[in-house]
């Protein structure tokens, strides 16, 4: 059985760069799942972040969000909703 296709976003808070291009790399892994991305440079405070808009199952989604969470100088926060 199919698992329900649902709609989410995931907001990161790019605090150290150390970590971008291993963010990269999971991002590309999970590309088929994005459909818009958004970036933001808060030079001031030397941020940067990252809005992403999703379409996937539930697992899908939380796999994703779950490998961004575990990279150092990098939050992350993820919302999932029924479409």
């Amino acid at each position: 059985m199919t698992e329900e296709r649902r709609l989410g976003t995931i907001l990161l808070l790019i605090e150290s760069k150390e970590s971008i291009s291993k963010m990269n790399v999971i991002i590309t892994k999970f590309s088929h799942l994005i459909i818009g991305r958004q970036g933001i440079s808060l030079r001031e405070r030397d941020l940067n972040i990252i809005s992403l808009v999703l379409e996937g199952n539930s697992d899908e989604i939380g796999a994703f969000s779950g490998q961004l969470g575990r990279l150092d100088g990098i939050k992350v926060k993820a919302a999932i909703m029924k479409s």
